[in-house]
């Protein structure tokens, strides 16, 4: 039997505490910055992950381009999940752990920002992305579990939720990259 939903809250409340007693708002200060530089200099923000995080990079995605609280202009950012035709060409014909290094290639530019999201933080395809960010003269804002994983070598800014389990790192993400989303429409 499953645990009542009461306790999944108090699990979250507890991880939420955790993340609020860190250095989370330094990281999402500098983070943001990266963000704002990127998108006011009109270079591009790449997002990439798998899984839920592949569904979270959608998401912000979907946040930047059309809109989060108000109108206002259409942001450069781009989900590497997307194209259908390009992941499971390159998955198929090269492999899927370059399948988002190969985007970050093809848009990438210095200037910009990858961010990549991986709650273990040892997503090779998502390091590879890291990798290819760095040598376009991009930054890159990594989002995962608790230790960053491999990933945080590849990182500019870590934001790691203070937490081993999958569900509690995706919530948290989602408290990190809401605020980036409404903190980034705030300046723009």
């Amino acid at each position: 039997m499953s645990a009542p939903f009461s306790a999944q809250l108090q699990g979250l409340a507890s991880s939420l505490h955790a993340l609020a007693s860190g250095d989370v708002q330094s990281k999402l200060d500098r983070a943001l910055a990266l963000l704002l530089d990127a998108v006011l200099g009109l270079r591009p923000v790449l997002i990439c992950g798998n899984g839920g995080s592949a569904a979270d990079a959608q998401h912000i995605a979907g946040e930047l381009v059309g809109r989060f609280l108000r109108d206002r202009r259409a942001l450069n950012v781009r989900a590497l999940t997307v194209d259908t035709s390009v992941l499971t060409a390159w998955a198929n014909d090269v492999g899927y752990e370059t399948v988002f290094s190969r985007q970050v290639e093809a848009y990438g530019q210095q200037g910009g920002v990858l961010i990549a999201l991986s709650t273990s933080g040892n997503s090779k395809n998502v390091i590879a992305a890291a990798k290819a960010a760095h040598g376009l003269g991009m930054k890159v804002v990594a989002l995962t579990g608790l230790g960053g994983g491999r990933l945080a070598e590849f990182s500019d800014v870590l934001l790691e939720a203070p937490s081993r389990e999958t569900p509690r790192i995706q919530e948290m993400h989602l408290m990190m990259y809401h605020y980036l989303c409404e903190e980034v429409e705030r300046r723009v």
